[in-house]
């Protein structure tokens, strides 16, 4: 007889950062420096003590909403098969239809199906990539964390530095500022620091308009970076698709989606060169295993966006050679740790995504709930 369901838990945590964080939004007047980041965490527990787990999270705002609505749809999956998780994720789909298929409808169900994952991977004995089928061992990493607007620029290069001594194999520095003096200026500073022959990559934050894009993206195409991300407003397919065929630098962009029929077109469109998917925003590894299959058949690099823990293993799927954004935001949520070697990330040898929640997470939670039976 095949294992079932038991209960889900639900938790909302909210994770604090120790540093305000400002990138280009918040220089155009468009948002606030971030100082925290909300994570729904669920927990699943099988009728026959198998356990998995999974988060999804929102950025300023969205996680209580994200939080409620998985509560309300999770009921329908008590007593399934845990490892019919296509079956299971179209069924959480129709318990909330009315609230469509793309944002928090999908990033709710996102914690759940990427718990499934982990459980099935665990049941089976290996990483998560091995059970999916692993193209190879380990991945392109590159940081982000340390090239924000708001840090000066002696910091980020001085964060360049520590980064590239610990084995991140890239560096992205935030751009976007009102002043394109100062994104030339500290784009220079970076180049200079890390040489000619270093990865590097920007990312204005959707923050151009059509004409600025242009403009910044040829000024820029000397420095030969390995993408600028995020040029124009996320959903400006036709933009973005005229600055790819213009621009020699390649085009990324992605992020901000959250669908599956969002990339879609993007690819259609061929609207970037690089596609940066995030699997808690388009509704979990189902839902970004969908897109990889379509985004590999369109020959577009990958770049998964944030959330190293669940895209290193995704992105060792990949059959095109990837890269996996290294943040280290989220380490106080896990135990554990990814390693980086001669500049890759290693994709972690332990079942599942090879993760388990510190007790720190327990006193972040502000809220919880429970379907099924303990």
């Amino acid at each position: 007889m095949s294992d079932t369901i038991r209960h889900i838990q639900l938790s909302s945590v909210v994770l604090p950062l120790a540093t305000p964080i400002s990138d280009a939004k918040v220089f155009t007047g468009r948002q606030k420096p971030m100082t925290e980041v909300w994570f729904l965490i669920a927990e699943i527990t099988t009728a026959d003590g198998l356990e998995g787990v999974g988060f999804s999270y929102s950025k300023r705002a969205g996680g209580p909403a994200q939080f409620a609505h998985a509560h309300q749809v999770s009921d329908v999956l008590i007593g399934e098969d845990p490892s019919d998780i296509g079956r299971l994720h179209v069924k959480m789909l129709w318990a909330g239809a009315s609230v469509g298929r793309s944002g928090v409808a999908v990033q709710a169900l996102a914690a759940i199906d990427v718990a499934l994952w982990d459980l099935k991977a665990k049941r089976a004995g290996l990483p998560l990539a091995k059970l999916i089928g692993a193209h190879r061992d380990s991945v392109r990493t590159y940081n982000t964390s340390g090239g924000f607007l708001h840090a000066p620029i002696e910091e980020v290069l001085e964060n360049a530095t520590r980064s590239r001594e610990a084995g991140i194999g890239g560096i992205k520095i935030k751009v976007g500022h009102p002043d394109p003096r100062v994104d030339m200026a500290r784009l220079t500073a970076v180049r200079e620091h890390l040489g000619d022959d270093f990865p590097l990559m920007v990312d204005a934050n959707q923050q151009w308009d059509r004409p600025t894009a242009m403009r910044m993206c040829r000024a820029m195409e000397p420095f030969g970076l390995v993408w600028i991300e995020e040029p124009l407003d996320a959903y400006d397919y036709t933009g973005h698709a005229d600055l790819a065929r213009a621009i020699d630098t390649p085009i990324a962009t992605g992020e901000m989606l959250s669908s599956v029929a969002e990339h879609l077109r993007l690819i259609d469109e061929r609207s970037c060169d690089v596609i940066q998917p995030d699997a808690p925003r388009v509704g979990g590894i189902t839902e970004f295993l969908r897109l990889s299959t379509i985004a590999a058949q369109a020959g577009l690099q990958l770049a998964p966006h944030f959330a190293m823990e669940i895209h290193c293993h995704l992105a060792a799927t990949y059959p095109i050679e990837p890269w996996v954004e290294h943040f280290d935001w989220l380490d106080p949520l896990f135990e554990e740790r990814m390693e980086i070697a001669d500049g890759r990330m290693i994709v972690s040898e332990r079942p599942g995504l090879g993760v388990t929640l510190t007790e720190q997470v327990r006193s972040w939670t502000v809220e919880t709930a429970g379907v099924g039976r303990r």
